[in-house]
């Protein structure tokens, strides 16, 4: 690749343009120009118009009129963005409206602004406006400060990013600017580790070729650019290579300079940014269902109770004397009127301050993961991080675990441990090797086997000194010196293993250019020029590289999975390529990957609870197997099938299935595919994945072939739907019912993209909740796909943590992170919701009962403030914080007993079952807080001769009782007190009393005589004994039921959790015994690995690009002189 360059900047004028062309088609687009091109005639492409263009050191010309677009209405703007980032949503002027906006879309909160409306309407309100305003402006302001807490974290980031400095050419010098004020078209020098501004082209450099280092990840959706640059009249071609991307890293290069082709959010990185899927629970859409079903009851109620108006006015009220207000209306109009009174009355059972509560808890609860000190890896000070706060019920829930190997249940720290070179193997002795010969050996570097350092260090046996000459060739590993040491950047633990086990055996890896490599051979220094470079990727799964020797001769060099080796040995494989074939096998390597710490004990433990593990692997076959029972995902009582007996037995079921007349799809219950009371497993390859996944390349050959013939294919003729279509469905849904009855399902060499698809075919035919858990860049799809990503941050970089829901640093965290979390934030939110129903229903249908007396009117049953104030201060503390702080068990037990997990994985806790049940508790609770209220007024006298039957004493009486009722209720449900819970149910009770007594006093009616008209009631009505044993009478008779209930269910019908609870103690003792240290402590064991073949891209790009390297110093002598001295000791 040659790159445009700049002796001297002064040499570029106003006149000199860049135009570039940015090609940023997505996949699928990609993939419809190859289909076109496989049936349309080849069309000579026409030159891509300019729409973009550049000139240096010029701002205005990015100002011009023909580079205006229209904004909005008549107003126009520059095409060309300004640098400055805005990832925040709000300002000053806009955060109100646009808050306010957005909260409003809400199907709830826009059902309460109209009843506010509707409140307004003197025709048809029953209750003062602030009855709804309050709660109404609480929840609006709740939500509008989280939302403005998040927009200030953006707003402070954006102002980070934008306020970094950066020397930009001005006035024909170089000054330090801000990066908000890079414009297209500016000239900007960057020095040795600054970020790259914006996306520029590369001028000029201080390395030798105009080369330069770039630390950034590959990214497939930002490689495509094309321009032209116009320089003293001549034209030169660009692409991606001569490019600077924003957000990368200049590395190992003292000084470059470039200019600004797109900035801000022109920016590739910005325009690729993508957005992640919002993902929702199960629970959140068996709320919203509810919520509907709460609201279709509601008008169905409001209905009746019109109609009985209508017919109560008809018959008694317009013959009413004493009623008549001067109105003749008709009975369909008053009924019409109560309706919508009715809708006012009754709103409290459609909850205003559900999704609100919900978000606190959820909250808290994603602050207890990220607090908890059992999932804190002090080795890399990495917490816990709990990335969104909307999933963590669902974490109660999980089915399926689909997990990587390499990183994700290994530590993905690759040790060069064994290989065999011409038929004989090393590293099988038990004598470490000596490397002190070796000054530039790596320190930490072990291999138990002296043998192969005489025979390197004589120089005789030649196969031995091609295979390390390969091992320090064959490579994208990029070196730099720091404090006078090689240090090696690879692209995956892999590579980097081998390069530094062909340094500490004396081929060191010195340097390499865009076109050179330099290795040192046991003291010789030899440059070798690099021809072509080969990358490895997923689906080559081998690199190669072809190199000139000094002495003319051309070699090719290749390493990669044994499978595609294999295939080139043969001369006759039909799988050989121009230059890949023919070759001679030079020697293996054997590397190995330790398993991380705990991971056979979470498995099992996993296992028990019901949750089935899949790992998916781009290692062979013989490595996950090795793997799986390493981690005793495989145990030896397991019957293995094999991708042969999975095509065996799907066929088989195709075949019955072809043969009967209504295709098997009447059968009520499908037979198993296996019999027998014995554990099964399945592990497959990618390559067996393809038939069922179906990937695309075979699609788009099926779908020439049908355009070029143009003959209909055969369909099912029972829906019309393409037999081949339909048999594909039909295997893809047989093999996951298949899979989903074995123990364990082990994937293997499968690419990135087969991850996501086996996900995405569990979660389509199973209606299942899944997890995904990686490390690795090759995990992202995987984690997106599945209803909960959890990333590891090891070894591989960020791209999956960044990518996750969850994130931690070690596999045995995912036990405690389902188990305990999970499992308490299910049990917490379903106890939560229940309770939230069951109070909110027990509120609102004493209205409906108390119609039944007042000529179904739409009058309220209490007092104003009361209704205001009941779900915001009354009731509210004590189920928020059941929400948040309950257990049955705490977390030894959880961990301890893993089959307390399986009622979330039902979802046993929260169904239309539970909601019935708190429809039903809450009316037998409403009548009870009417009636015998009701029967106890009737016809009485208090002791100071006056009756006490009127309405006000009768609201004050009934508010009480709900009041105590439901937090004594809550107090009946609340597993785990603590002193937070005394105080929340004791101080609700203490602040309704007092509430009401000031809000009932005489001081404040004279001061507001219309708003508070309960004027001493509560002091004249609760100091009669007769009222309190009333409240006491109704409370006891509400609450006996529920404790007699319970109480059966606990002796007659324990759950789980009942059972582990009622012997606590003695699990207690247990644990406390099982803390003390064993007499015999057991040896760790180490499984050895295969090459993981499913890394991301080396830097073979960069390497042709000559954008990441730079040249190296040649080798200093005493590194020479030091290997010769040890090879002739």
């Amino acid at each position: 690749m040659s790159r445009p360059r700049a002796d001297s900047l002064d040499s570029l004028g106003p006149d000199d343009e860049v135009v570039p062309y940015s090609d940023d088609e997505t996949d699928d687009e990609l993939e419809q120009d190859e289909d076109e091109e496989e049936v349309q005639p080849t069309v000579p492409a026409a030159e891509p118009e300019a729409g973009w263009q550049v000139k240096v050191n010029d701002r205005d010309f990015c100002k011009l009129p023909e580079f205006k677009k229209k904004s909005f209405l008549c107003f126009k703007k520059s095409k060309y963005s300004g640098n400055a980032i805005k990832t925040y949503k709000y300002n000053v002027l806009t955060f109100l409206p646009l808050n306010l906006y957005e909260q409003f879309k809400r199907a709830a909160n826009l059902y309460f602004l109209a009843l506010l409306i509707l409140q307004i309407i003197p025709q048809i309100s029953t209750l003062p406006w602030y009855t709804t305003l309050v709660p109404l402006v609480l929840v609006l302001g709740i939500t509008a400060v989280k939302d403005l807490i998040d927009d200030l974290a953006r707003h402070r980031m954006d102002k980070e990013i934008n306020n970094r400095k950066c020397e930009v050419l001005l006035g024909g010098r170089f000054q330090e600017a801000k990066w908000m004020d890079i414009q297209v078209g500016d000239v900007v020098r960057l020095k040795k580790n600054d970020f790259i501004p914006a996306d520029i082209l590369l001028l000029s450099s201080t390395e030798p070729n105009s080369l330069c280092y770039v630390e950034t990840e590959p990214n497939n959706r930002l490689d495509k650019f094309t321009g032209t640059m116009k320089w003293r009249r001549e034209m030169y071609p660009l692409d991606l290579d001569n490019m600077l991307l924003r957000g990368c890293k200049l590395r190992n290069t003292e000084e470059c300079r470039g200019l600004v082709i797109f900035a801000g959010a022109d920016t590739k990185i910005m325009r690729n940014g993508g957005k992640t899927r919002f993902k929702r629970t199960k629970i959140d859409f068996l709320m919203n269902y509810m919520v509907y079903t709460i609201f279709v009851v509601l008008v169905l109620v409001c209905a009746g109770l019109a109609i009985g108006h209508s017919f109560w006015y008809q018959e008694i009220g317009s013959l009413a004397w004493y009623l008549y207000d001067g109105k003749s209306d008709t009975a369909s109009y008053r009924g019409f009127l109560s309706f919508w009174g009715y809708i006012i009355v009754l709103n409290t059972m459609v909850p205003i301050s559900l999704y609100v509560s919900v978000e606190v808890i959820r909250l808290g609860q994603s602050k207890f993961i990220n607090w908890d000190l059992q999932m804190y890896y002090a080795e890399k000070d990495t917490p816990a991080k709990a990335r969104t706060t909307t999933l963590n019920e669902q974490l109660g829930q999980i089915e399926y675990i689909f997990s990587d190997k390499t990183g994700t249940l290994t530590q993905n720290i690759m040790a060069f441990k064994k290989c065999t070179i011409g038929g004989r193997t090393y590293g099988k002795s038990l004598s470490l090797a000596d490397f002190s010969w070796n000054k530039y050996a790596d320190r930490k570097f072990q291999f138990y086997d002296g043998h192969l350092i005489s025979c390197i260090c004589s120089k005789k046996d030649a196969e031995m000194m091609e295979f390390f000459k390969l091992l320090s060739l064959c490579h994208t590993v990029m070196v730099e010196q720091k404090d006078g040491e090689l240090v090696y950047q690879a692209a995956s633990p892999d590579e980097g293993a081998l390069v530094t086990a062909a340094r500490c055996f004396g081929f060191v890896f010195l340097s390499r250019t865009q076109d050179s490599i330099t290795v040192s051979e046991m003291g010789t220094e030899n440059t070798y020029e690099m021809l072509a470079l080969l990358d490895f990727n997923s689906d080559r799964k081998r690199m190669s590289i072809i190199l000139r020797f000094p002495d003319g001769r051309i070699r090719l060099y290749c390493k990669g999975a044994d499978t595609v080796i294999y295939q080139r040995l043969n001369p006759s494989s039909k799988h050989k390529e121009t230059t890949q074939h023919a070759l001679d096998l030079i020697g293996a390597t054997a590397i190995e990957d330790k398993l991380q710490d705990g991971v056979p004990e979470t498995i099992a433990k996993l296992a028990k609870a019901d949750i089935k593990i899949w790992v998916l692997t781009g290692d062979k076959k013989e490595t996950a197997e090795n793997i799986g029972y390493s981690c005793e995902l495989l145990t030896d009582d397991m019957q293995i099938y094999y991708g042969e007996d999975v095509n065996e037995k799907l066929s088989g079921r195709m075949m019955r299935r072809r043969n009967e007349p209504d295709g098997g799809r009447n059968k009520k219950a499908k037979e198993p595919f296996f019999t027998g009371d014995g554990k099964n497993a399945l592990i497959i390859t990618g390559g067996w994945l393809n038939e069922i996944l179906c990937e695309k390349k075979k699609k788009r050959r099926r779908l020439r072939l049908r355009r070029l013939g143009k003959r209909p294919r055969p369909t099912n003729p029972q829906d019309g739907q393409p037999a081949d279509d339909w048999e594909k469905e039909l295997r893809q849904k047989d093999f996951v019912d298949m899979a989903c009855e074995c123990s364990a399902v082990i994937c293997c060499r499968v690419t990135p993209k087969q991850k996501a698809n086996v996900v995405s075919l569990v979660k389509r035919y199973k209606n299942a909740v899944t997890l995904s858990i990686g490390d690795g860049a090759n995990d992202v799809n995987m984690i997106k796909t599945a209803d909960i990503g959890v990333g590891i941050s090891g070894q591989e970089g960020m791209q999956a943590v960044m990518s996750s829901d969850y994130a931690f640093a070690q596999f045995r965290y995912l036990q405690r992170l389902l188990l305990v979390h999970g499992r308490w934030s299910y049990i917490r939110m379903c106890k939560f919701l229940r309770f939230f129903f069951y109070k909110n229903f027990a509120f609102t249908l004493v209205h409906f009962w108390y119609s039944f007396f007042n000529g179904y009117s739409a009058q309220v049953a209490y007092e104003d403030w009361f209704i205001t104030l009941y779900n915001v201060l009354y009731s509210s503390l004590p189920v928020l914080l059941v929400g948040l702080l309950d257990q049955d068990v705490n977390d030894t037990l959880s961990l301890r007993f893993p089959k307390l997990y399986l009622p979330g994985q039902k979802g046993a806790l929260f169904n239309y079952r539970n909601f019935f049940i708190s429809l039903f508790h809450g009316i037998f609770t409403s009548l009870i807080i009417f009636f015998i209220p009701y029967g106890a007024f009737l016809q009485t006298m208090g002791q100071d001769g006056e009756a006490p039957s009127d309405y006000q004493s009768f609201a004050v009486v009934t508010a009480s009782s709900l009041i105590m009722i439901v937090n004594l209720q809550i107090s009946l449900d609340t597993s785990y007190w603590t002193f937070v819970n005394c105080f929340a149910v004791l101080g609700s009770i203490a602040i309704y009393f007092g509430v009401m007594f000031d809000i009932q006093s005489a001081g404040i009616h004279v001061l507001f005589p219309s708003a508070f008209t309960f004027t001493g009631v509560a002091s004249n009505s609760l100091r009669q004994p007769y009222l309190w044993l009333t409240i006491i009478l109704t409370v006891g008779i509400s609450l006996l039921p529920v404790i007699c209930i319970q109480f059966l269910c606990k002796t007659i019908w324990p759950t789980e959790g009942d059972k582990v609870q009622r012997h606590k103690k003695k699990y207690e003792l247990e644990e406390e015994v099982k803390k003390k240290p064993p007499a015999f402590q057991r040896g760790g064991r180490s499984r050895r690995s295969a090459y993981a073949f499913s890394h991301s891209r080396g830097y073979a790009d960069l390497i042709a690009s000559g954008r990441s390297i730079r040249q190296k110093p040649r080798a200093r002598p005493e590194l020479r002189d030091s290997i010769q001295d040890g090879c002739a000791d």
